[in-house]
């Protein structure tokens, strides 16, 4: 059985950091790309980072060079490294994979809740 447990959510003041941790089970983990999706209210569920088997990264402008992801495959484990926080990055954050290599998936139509874990909350005020 597939299982993703994300951890690390939280509140904060904008400007802020944040690490976001997610454990894996009931998949071969080095064998799979990995991403971290994240959705809002009234907002669609949307990729915000994206590590391949072999390491590469990806991320929308709209946080790179803020977030920074990371894989320990001895783990079974998957980091998101989130600094220079923004109220627009309020959001439940979920740990996803395996995700299909061929076919990168930006926004997802039906959501993100049910797909992968439970997710967790970050939420970032003044």
């Amino acid at each position: 059985e597939v299982e993703l447990v994300e951890s690390g959510g939280g509140s904060l003041e904008p400007g802020g950091s944040l690490t976001l941790s997610c454990t894996v089970s009931g998949f071969i983990f080095d064998a799979a790309d990995m991403g971290w999706y994240r959705q809002a209210p009234g907002n669609a569920c949307e990729l915000v980072s994206r590590i391949t088997r072999g390491g590469y990264t990806w991320y929308p402008d709209s946080v790179k060079g803020r977030f920074i992801i990371s894989r320990d495959n001895n783990q079974n484990a998957l980091s998101l490294r989130m600094s220079d926080l923004k109220p627009d990055d309020s959001a439940v954050y979920y740990c996803a994979g395996p995700l299909d290599p061929n076919a990168v998936q930006v926004r997802l139509k039906n959501g993100c809740q049910g797909r992968w874990g439970q997710g967790t909350q970050v939420t970032v005020s003044s």
